[in-house]
């Protein structure tokens, strides 16, 4: 199951408290203050995890709690900390304050981490405060607070090409001939109910990442469909790729229309790179394809496939290549 969405609550452990002890052996009956500090308390710490897709994990888990420090003893024995809570999340998971909806990281490498909730200092122990005026201090620190938050987690994929169209445009169909993903595939709207994920090999061992997230019909902002919940998965892929039926009556109107959802969702998705591909060619007379061609400025702007029969694909990838790595 795809989960791009969690609400938790994370706690650090609180600081073990100081020892009030004094030294008293055989013959030592006044060895002064002998008190140890307390441990730290454990931090929480979130890592990223590149074999984690979703945030599922967090739909069953939501309170994560660190080790508290322990106390300090007497001998001067200072308090073991406490354990820290390691939280792991998939690349591309932002972490946001639920209660102020402030952002406290953003999560896009692999292997990053970053500390959200701080274990509580451990207290210092009586043997910390003797002077050579106070020689027997009667007193010792108690150890830090715990730091509590209510988080928000948000899953945004990381990929290089994102395909955005109507629902049945051939999305998951191209994903699936170009690279060894297996994404649902069926002659019916909405098919694609979570966004997928393929690695596209193309020449000379040469890969990039291709996203197909579920399809955009009018209206999707205001709520028609599946909405928009998914576009936020294409927000950091690098080029945009809209996919159009060759049988559609509107080409043009449909290429408005995805960009007017998207707009709606995030203007700055329209400055991305992008290109349009005309699916199912297959199903057009070939004095139709002619016509589609007078659609677009120059032939840098489309390309035409048919993903049942493999016509375009190596056209495809290679526009896909293109745009990646020519500004």
């Amino acid at each position: 199951m795809f989960i791009d969405q969690a609400k938790i609550t994370v706690e650090s452990g609180k600081g073990g408290n100081g020892c009030l002890s004094f030294r008293r052996e055989k013959y030592v009956p006044k060895g002064g203050p002998d008190g140890g500090d307390g441990g730290k308390g454990g931090d929480v710490i979130f890592r990223v995890d590149t074999h984690l897709a979703t945030l599922l994990d967090f739909r069953y888990k939501r309170k994560y709690k660190a080790g508290n420090g322990s106390h300090g003893q007497g001998a001067k024995k200072t308090g073991k900390n406490g354990a820290d809570c390691i939280i792991r999340v998939p690349q591309g998971t932002i972490i946001k304050d639920a209660d102020t909806g402030e952002i406290l990281a953003d999560l896009v490498d692999a292997d990053q981490e970053v500390l959200v909730a701080k274990g509580g200092k451990g207290g210092r122990g009586n043997a910390r405060y003797a002077t050579p005026t106070n020689q027997a201090p009667r007193y010792f620190e108690y150890g830090g607070e715990s730091q509590f938050f209510n988080l928000f987690l948000e899953l945004k994929l990381i990929a290089d090409v994102g395909l955005v169209g109507f629902p049945n445009a051939g999305k998951s169909t191209l994903l699936s001939k170009i690279s060894a993903a297996h994404p649902k595939i069926a002659d019916y709207p909405f098919t694609t109910l979570a966004p997928n994920l393929g690695i596209v090999k193309y020449k000379d061992d040469k890969t990039f990442v291709v996203a197909d997230i579920p399809g955009i019909i009018e209206g999707a902002h205001v709520g028609k469909g599946l909405g928009i919940q998914f576009i936020k998965h294409i927000e950091r892929t690098r080029v945009i790729v809209y996919l159009i039926e060759a049988i559609s009556p509107d080409i043009s109107g449909d290429l408005n229309t995805l960009k007017n959802e998207l707009k709606s969702y995030n203007p700055r998705l329209l400055k991305k790179k992008f290109f349009v591909m005309i699916t199912k060619i297959d199903l057009l007379p070939g004095s139709t394809e002619k016509d589609l061609k007078q659609l677009f400025k120059n032939k840098d702007e489309y390309c035409l496939i048919s993903a049942m029969t493999g016509d375009g694909l190596e056209t495809a990838k290679e526009m896909m290549w293109n745009f990646l790595n020519n500004e």
